[in-house]
């Protein structure tokens, strides 16, 4: 079956896509990009996804590239063409074509728009029935963690060394050894009092759309939530720990280093937090995100 892009104005096959070698976003990562889940034909968080776009972007002066409206017809025709009601749609808008020069091109340059599609599974995937390992990593990246850029090294760096430990994910800590987030989620844990743990979103971390969605979750099944900062050791010793994202969703961490978690498999609150999330999204909901 065809695969399908979409670039600038065009869909073309996936295999014959192409940006321009002068494009800021592959010269200097000057772009931001989002990641939205469609489950079951269903664009999951969508309004909480754009709105994030849009306030990354104002943060690197830039506009959306076309109207929200126009963005949303795309996405449903990239997955009409690629024939998929499980998928992550990725986009990514970048300051667009112009000589390499640090500062910012003319203010008539283009922007460049990407999506691409992809297969995914959300339900009854091997990783949510046994969870995951996490390993832990010294967090190096800049100080704007709130945008989500392309500019990803460190988190690159950190996900190769999970890899090569066995795990799946890598928790950033910073200076006093308190976990900022995953290298491509938000991390939690759950106390053994039950309460859900989770460091603020301020500029330390991004705050997630799932993450925002989780909150709103949580809230409906009367748990109690704390914001603040968590050592490795209080969520080695935690009842449970997970970690949210749009292409994971809610997944089960049962192993930090060389520390399984409880007893070593997905706990029951983070079960409960999962298929509630799953039937918040096969309901349509949405919920505003926050700067």
């Amino acid at each position: 079956m065809p695969r399908f892009a979409y670039i600038n104005g065009a869909y073309v096959h996936h295999n014959e896509a192409q940006i321009h070698i002068e494009d800021r976003g592959f010269q200097f990562a000057d772009s931001i990009y989002e990641v939205i889940s469609c489950i079951d034909g269903m664009l999951a968080d969508e309004r909480g996804h754009l709105d994030r776009m849009e306030r990354s972007l104002s943060e690197l002066n830039m506009g959306m590239p076309l109207p929200r409206k126009t963005m949303q017809i795309i996405m449903r025709e990239l997955l009409r063409r690629n024939r998929i009601r499980n998928a992550a749609v990725y986009i990514q808008v970048t300051r667009g074509i112009a000589k390499r020069d640090f500062g910012f091109p003319p203010d008539d340059t283009k922007q460049t728009l990407v999506m691409t599609t992809r297969p995914l599974a959300f339900r009854n995937t091997p990783q949510h029935q046994a969870g995951i390992k996490v390993i832990t990593v010294p967090d190096i990246r800049w100080k704007r963690r709130d945008i989500k850029t392309t500019a990803m090294t460190a988190q690159v760096l950190a996900k190769q060394e999970a890899i090569e430990k066995g795990g799946s994910e890598a928790w950033m800590l910073d200076d006093d050894g308190f976990v900022t987030e995953g290298a491509s989620s938000n991390a939690w844990i759950v106390t053994k009092a039950g309460v859900l743990i989770t460091r603020p979103a301020t500029g330390d971390i991004l705050r997630g759309v799932t993450r925002t969605a989780a909150d709103h979750v949580r809230n409906t099944l009367n748990l109690k939530m704390e914001e603040r900062a968590f050592t490795v050791k209080e969520a080695q010793e935690a009842a449970e720990c997970f970690v949210s994202a749009a292409t994971v969703m809610i997944m089960p961490v049962v192993q930090i280093n060389d520390k399984k978690i409880g007893d070593g498999k997905p706990g029951p609150v983070t079960e409960e937090i999962f298929k509630s999330y799953l039937s918040y999204i096969e309901k349509g909901k949405q919920v505003p995100w926050k700067a």
